[in-house]
């Protein structure tokens, strides 16, 4: 199965048979980015711990990946969804989802993270330059994401060769489009 085929399974099998909404969509990226990025400490190798997604700020995106990964596990394990508070330490989490209403916040957000292995995701204008590692972006009335390899590298995550071919890469010799 090709990954676009797994991020659109994904977002359709929330929605019985309806088009997905933009932040169905998204949400559904975040839930199948544990499928296609590799974490340094082999987090499978503890099939207790939990997958976390943490989100910061207020977007829809939150609400529908609560709907999207209640009661589904990843690779064996468990999947919990946290919305942030200000004094919580996004360093606990596997994937951190930064909304637009955090972009004053935003050098702060990336600065507590940097030198860890979390996964930063916005969809929010420029974010990749900003410092972040993914950025989703509509165009043409579709869903896309860009990365930036040398972002994740410096984190110590392996992004499937599968996800970047989908993906606009930035920050590496490998350089994909966006389609």
């Amino acid at each position: 199965m090709t990954v676009a085929a797994c991020f659109y399974i994904a977002s359709c099998a929330a929605l019985a048979g309806q088009s997905p909404t933009e932040y169905q969509v998204k949400a559904a990226y975040l839930f199948n980015f544990f499928k296609f990025v590799e974490w340094p400490d082999d987090p499978s190798a503890d099939v207790h711990a939990k997958w976390v997604i943490g989100f910061t700020g207020e977007s829809p995106v939150g609400n529908e990946l609560g709907r999207l990964v209640e009661g589904k596990n990843v690779l064996g394990r468990e999947l919990l969804v946290k919305k942030l508070q200000t004094a919580d330490n996004p360093r606990g989490c596997n994937i951190l989802f930064i909304g637009e209403s955090k972009r004053k916040h935003l050098p702060a957000i990336l600065a507590s993270v940097s030198g860890s292995s979390v996964l930063t995701v916005a969809d929010m204008d420029n974010f990749i330059e900003s410092g972040g590692m993914i950025q989703f972006v509509v165009q043409d009335s579709r869903v896309r994401v860009a990365i930036d390899v040398g972002a994740t590298t410096r984190a110590r995550l392996k992004v499937s060769s599968k996800l970047l071919s989908l993906a606009h890469v930035v920050g590496g010799e490998q350089r994909g489009a966006v389609n």
